[in-house]
């Protein structure tokens, strides 16, 4: 009895340690959006001969690359995560998705690279924001499939009243 209720304590206070450490990956998505966002108008501004080391930022192809496949992975697990644990809604996903479709045309059409990474950045960063909303808004009401209840003890009755608090 003595072992199990320290076993209980040691796992709920690891929990709550690890919920006040959470990522937020919403912001961490807008974030990188806004990065890129101020890497390809910004950065050809202030940086217009770096090739005095050998280096050239400003139309490196390697670099927006790994950008858009950064902002890419942080936003798919993002959105799916509310999408799955949260809203069920596709709207942040499709929205995601056509700004990271301009993103990608940007590098095959760079005579149109402004005129369509305005509407990329602007979808991204919307997608999130809708994400990030329609968590918010969810209040966790679809307890069948929602296992923020459970995180915190596996005592139903401990799920039950979260769950009613909200």
């Amino acid at each position: 009895m003595e072992k199990n209720f320290a076993t209980k304590l040691h796992k709920n206070v690891y929990l709550h340690f690890l919920m006040a450490f959470k990522i937020n990956w919403d912001v961490l998505g807008i974030t990188t959006s806004v990065a890129c966002a101020i890497h390809c108008a910004v950065l050809p501004l202030l940086l217009t001969s770096p090739a005095i080391f050998g280096v050239s930022l400003v139309h490196n192809v390697l670099l927006e690359y790994a950008m858009i496949f950064i902002a890419l992975a942080i936003g798919v697990y993002s959105l799916y995560h509310g999408f799955r644990k949260h809203h069920h809604r596709l709207t942040p996903l499709v929205i995601f998705l056509l700004g990271i479709t301009f993103l990608f045309a940007k590098q095959r059409w760079h005579e149109a690279e402004l005129w369509l990474l305005i509407p990329a950045v602007i979808a991204i960063v919307a997608a999130h924001f809708y994400n990030y909303r329609y968590c918010k808004k969810a209040n966790h009401c679809h307890s069948t499939d929602c296992d923020h209840g459970t995180r915190l003890s596996s005592d139903p009755s401990h799920r039950h009243r979260t769950l009613q608090e909200q």
